[in-house]
């Protein structure tokens, strides 16, 4: 999964399926909002098991072709782990890994779905990995966080670019000691893709960073009133009442 210029086989098929899950998400975020229930956790459930399915499927499919190259196939590049950190978050709701699948769903993987690099078309496999993985975790950032109402926190935006460092500098240590180029960080891609834009190598990958603390700034920035709002509000409420002072226990007597 990586960002590539516009190329895919059975085109109808594949903007179809986009159009599909933009009416999904639509539906999700508004029956969220207006009508909370129970329902919520059952489809967030249901959602992180598909995208767990998803992830198994991809290198399950590799090991039985006899393709899997460890050099290429593990979950490393940032959107087949978006996929395992989605699941992980639609099926915990724990807030780190939701704002986490927010900023990269909405920043990276976004990008990925509307500009495919998909060489099969419908219906092989590849092509359903392919769509369920991309449009799973944008649909999983989009519900879980306007349809379930888990909004980044404070700091959310620079929590989660420092833990993309941290992860793009564990990354980088795999290449370096396994000759691989996860995220492209040994080497530019061979076709043309949107890091083309942003210099040779190795200044891409610093221009990258640069896009991602504007994207993951301009992501967080609908949620800045809602915070202000919180913080004025706890400033304004009163103070309780002091503790109350407690005697000693009376000795019993003997």
């Amino acid at each position: 999964m990586q960002l590539s210029v516009l190329a895919v086989v059975s085109p109808g098929a594949y903007w179809g399926a986009v159009g599909a899950t933009a009416l999904a998400i639509a539906g999700v975020c508004w029956a969220g909002l207006r009508r909370p229930g129970r329902w919520r956790v059952w489809l967030a459930d249901a959602l992180g098991l598909v995208l767990l399915a998803d992830a198994a499927s991809f290198v399950v499919s590799e090991i039985l072709a006899g393709d899997f190259d460890p050099r290429t196939d593990l979950p490393l590049a940032l959107c087949d782990m978006g996929v395992l950190v989605a699941a992980a978050a639609c099926l915990s709701r724990q807030h780190l890994l939701v704002e986490i699948t927010w900023f990269w769903g909405l920043a990276g993987t976004l990008q990925g779905l509307l500009t495919p690099d998909l060489d099969v078309g419908f219906p092989h496999l590849a092509f359903f990995e392919y769509v369920v993985g991309h449009a799973g975790i944008v649909l999983a950032a989009c519900f879980l966080v306007i349809g379930f109402g888990l909004h980044p926190r404070r700091r959310a935006a620079p929590r989660v670019f420092l833990l993309t460092l941290a992860y793009t500098a564990l990354v980088g240590t795999v290449d370096g000691l396994t000759g691989a180029n996860y995220m492209f960080l040994r080497q530019p891609p061979p076709e043309w893709t949107l890091l083309s834009v942003l210099g040779p190598w190795p200044w891409y990958i610093a221009g990258a960073a640069g896009v991602a603390v504007v994207l993951l700034t301009v992501l967080d920035l609908p949620f800045w009133a809602e915070r202000r709002r919180a913080a004025r509000a706890a400033q304004d409420q009163p103070a309780g009442p002091p503790p109350a002072l407690r005697l000693p226990a009376a000795s019993p007597r003997q």
